[in-house]
């Protein structure tokens, strides 16, 4: 199975094992542990110092990339034993990710299962997360440990975001500030650059789920379970959340990096109003959202953004306001492709933040290029970089955590 695993990516099953655990050199089994946590952090930490200059990060920034990098090659050859279990964080992508402690450095991680008695679509999509992980190093992107195999199972060990991720954000904030969502905003964006930037690859499956934050106010991107590296940037695939998916991914166009944009505009709509905005909210329900009248257009006129009446008897989705019944996975589909995609209501956001997340919504006719420059130089964004916005106490109020007295500024 391993071997067919391996195959995939155009590895051996040495090549796997190597993949999953530490370079094999003539004396490795000799080697002190000292020895062969250098040949590893080496190996599978291509960032030196002179590469993460060259990411244009802070200075705070660059000291916890590079402490976590240190942690990294510190915590050695990842057993099975190692690790105490402490409570479960989510499941999904095939996995179980459960919050761990790594005995021998007491450091707290995310471990990823995943069985690999699956699909061998679904075992290729995990070589290449573990490919990208590996490279990946940015502020805007969840760290990663390392894996390995034993039992029947993939570990994927990954840094532990205690605010979780911001679908869990949103069911205690009910709705997330515009000022939180720049924040957001630049952070998702940067991710999204990089990934392109430095390694040509998407992200394919941008949702609140696969936005992770911490009580030092960082923001990133998670998740590559649907990754995959690109020769250019457009990709012919269906792989993602359905319900995310932008119009040209359902009907099966070519498509680009700007579907991730599309994903971004629409988490962004469901973060502000505060639940999944396909079927969107009529007059009443915005109402009951944001505890006034909410009026569309110069004339102010009521607002309703919703052409279609939804048929009854359907379970009630969202995170509490949505009063609407929930679509049928086709009818959801049919809604993407041939409905206006959602929108900000009038007169309760900024036309700053209403004019990027329509942009967002149009993202797929752009050229891949403007992922970096026409988005991040938006006066939304622009804005947002400059506003003084404390994240982490927000959070940390948010779900009740404890702040540490040195938080990061979120985004920046």
């Amino acid at each position: 199975m391993l071997g067919e695993v391996a195959g995939a990516a155009s590895l051996s099953v040495e090549g796997f094992s190597l993949f999953l655990g530490f370079p094999k050199t003539a004396d490795s089994t000799k080697a002190p542990l000292q020895r062969r946590c250098k040949l590893f952090f080496l190996w599978c930490c291509p960032h030196s110092p002179k590469k993460l200059e060259e990411l244009e990060l802070d200075e705070q920034q660059k000291k916890r990339l590079e402490a976590f990098l240190t942690q990294k090659a510190k915590v050695g050859e990842l057993k099975d034993d190692d690790f105490e279990r402490i409570s479960e964080l989510g499941a999904g992508n095939g996995g179980v990710v459960t919050k761990v402690q790594h005995k021998p450095s007491g450091l707290i991680m995310a471990r990823k299962l995943i069985h690999l008695e699956i699909k061998p679509a679904i075992r290729n999509q995990i070589i290449r997360e573990l490919q990208v992980l590996h490279e990946c190093n940015s502020p805007y992107i969840v760290g990663f440990y390392g894996a390995f195999y034993s039992d029947g199972e993939i570990s994927i060990c990954m840094e532990h975001m205690d605010g979780g991720s911001l679908d869990q954000v949103l069911k205690e904030a009910k709705r997330i500030p515009e000022e939180i969502l720049g924040k957001v905003s630049i952070a998702v964006l940067r991710g999204l650059a990089y990934l392109r930037e430095k390694h040509q690859i998407m992200h394919r499956d941008v949702k609140p789920s696969n936005i992770l934050v911490n009580s030092r106010g960082e923001i990133k991107l998670c998740d590559f379970g649907v990754s995959g590296q690109l020769i250019d940037s457009m990709a012919n695939s269906f792989v993602g959340t359905r319900s995310y998916m932008s119009p040209e991914r359902l009907q099966g166009t070519h498509y680009s990096v700007q579907s991730d944009i599309w994903s971004m505009g629409l988490s962004l709509v469901e973060l502000s109003i505060g639940r999944y905005p396909i079927p969107p909210p009529d007059s009443k329900e915005l109402e009951a959202i944001f505890g006034r009248p909410v009026v569309d257009g110069a004339e102010g006129e009521s607002h309703s953004i919703s052409p279609r009446a939804r048929p009854p008897g359907r379970p009630v989705s969202g995170h509490g306001m949505d009063s609407r019944p929930a679509m049928a996975i086709f009818e959801l589909l049919d809604y993407i492709v041939n409905e206006p995609p959602p929108k900000l209501p009038n007169g309760v956001f900024t036309q700053d933040f209403q004019e990027f997340v329509n942009k967002c919504r149009g993202a797929a006719d752009d050229a891949p290029n403007l992922v970096s420059l026409r988005f991040q130089s938006h006066t939304f964004i622009k804005r947002s970089e400059v506003e003084e916005v404390d994240f982490a106490g927000w959070l940390c109020k948010t779900l009740r955590l404890n702040q540490p007295s040195t938080p990061t500024r979120a985004a920046m």
